[in-house]
């Protein structure tokens, strides 16, 4: 007995959604539905949004549907996210197979350093002391062996270490060579070794903002968009922490008032919804969408 409304068409988007393609007749002998009904089901997929490709005499869905996207975007985990989902999991019983197997497909997705090998783990706990050892007494370090996927290289770093991240898998330092502060992960780094070097450059030392879409840094800027229904419901839908930011107007519009440190996030935001957006604070973030149009304007021209 079925427990929800939906759940024949549900059946058919999982059908359809695998890595193969199907016909008409197949697709109804295994939701034991007849061909007309079938067709009804493609219709209701269609005025979804679902992209319904059919080649040949076989159908599946497209994976660049709307539906699919928007559902990647609000389930997709991070490289962080993964990573600390893969730190809880090595700290249960090792006879808990299922977990030490969602730790390996993580680790494989995401190229997470083997947080599971006690060799690994004894050396992050090695340089976390290390680095808080030197962060109390203000002494400068140098990072042996820091492996960089940015750069491609694996070299001594001589850097001011300030702050632990992200349950003390990163750490942000005061780069001595470029005079910038970067955050380098200790999963990354073979030793620390504690240098007779007081820190020089700690009025440079700025604490990390993490925004609502996910982005870091130490600059920010105050953002103020008036907001329609559709972009009210939409920021709140895929961005919930949104809601204490947004007050309602006598108009029947909202206010979204926030601090970003990228312009990427939140510009992706309002260029699709552009109609329904009015941005009335941060000329600098006016300035970027208006070259973010000028620019995709150059790029489809014909």
């Amino acid at each position: 007995m079925r427990m929800d409304k939906y759940g024949r068409e549900l059946d058919l988007i999982l059908l359809l959604a695998d890595n193969g393609s199907y016909t008409a007749q197949e697709i109804a002998d295994r939701l034991g539905i007849t061909r007309r009904h079938l067709y009804n089901y493609f219709d209701y997929l269609r005025d979804c949004g679902f992209l319904l490709v059919k080649t040949g005499t076989r159908y599946h869905l497209d994976r660049s549907s709307p539906f699919f996207r928007r559902l990647h975007e609000n389930i997709a985990l991070s490289e962080d996210e993964a990573a600390y989902i893969c730190r809880r999991l090595a700290t249960s019983d090792q006879s808990d197979y299922t977990a030490q197997r969602v730790c390996q497909k993580l680790s494989r997705t995401f190229n997470i350093p083997d947080v599971v090998n006690p060799e690994v783990q004894r050396r992050v706990d090695q340089c976390m002391s290390r680095l808080k050892e030197a962060m109390a007494a203000r002494r400068m370090v140098s990072l042996h062996n820091y492996s960089s996927p940015h750069s491609h290289t694996v070299s001594d770093r001589i850097v001011e270490p300030y702050m632990m991240m992200n349950d003390g898998r990163d750490v942000r330092c005061h780069e001595i060579s470029s005079h910038i502060n970067k955050t380098f992960k200790l999963s990354r780094m073979e030793s620390v070794e504690i240098l007779d070097v007081p820190w020089v450059f700690e009025n440079k030392h700025k604490d990390v903002y993490t925004d609502m879409f996910m982005f870091s840094g130490e600059q920010r800027h105050t953002v103020t968009l008036h907001l329609g229904q559709l972009s009210h419901n939409l920021m709140i839908e895929e961005y919930p922490q949104s809601e204490k930011c947004i007050t309602a107007n006598d108009d029947g519009s909202w206010t979204f008032h926030t601090d970003v440190v990228s312009f990427l996030g939140i510009g992706r935001f309002v260029l699709g919804l552009y109609d329904d957006i009015k941005i009335v604070g941060c000329p600098q973030f006016i300035d970027y969408i208006n070259e973010k149009i000028k620019s995709m304007g150059n790029f489809y021209k014909v």
